[in-house]
């Protein structure tokens, strides 16, 4: 019983950590099923792992990672905690 308590407030809290993160921006450039190159410069997220859909976010937000698009996506992401970005790396990409 304890066991599936503690999954229930781990769900609970990932949930909700995702539900922070608004999709609706990112789908608009990447598509809604992620394969969509953003404006013809970026990689195909639906491609790439959670691992390093994760790594991308956290390091637009540092300031440490991307090509063209790195000031605009530091833009999408700045107001997103690591953990945030995480969990929502876990939505999308295989």
């Amino acid at each position: 019983m304890k066991k599936i308590v503690l999954s229930i407030v781990a769900l609970t809290a990932t949930t909700a950590l995702m539900a922070a993160v608004n999709s609706g921006a990112c789908t608009g450039c990447h598509g809604t099923d992620w394969s969509k190159a953003a404006l013809r410069k970026s990689k195909n997220v639906a491609e790439m792992t959670h691992a390093d859909i994760a790594a991308s976010l956290k390091g637009y937000k540092a300031g440490t990672y991307g090509g063209p698009m790195k000031g605009l996506m530091k833009g999408q992401v700045a107001k997103y905690s690591d953990e945030e970005l995480e969990a929502f790396a876990q939505t999308i990409g295989k």
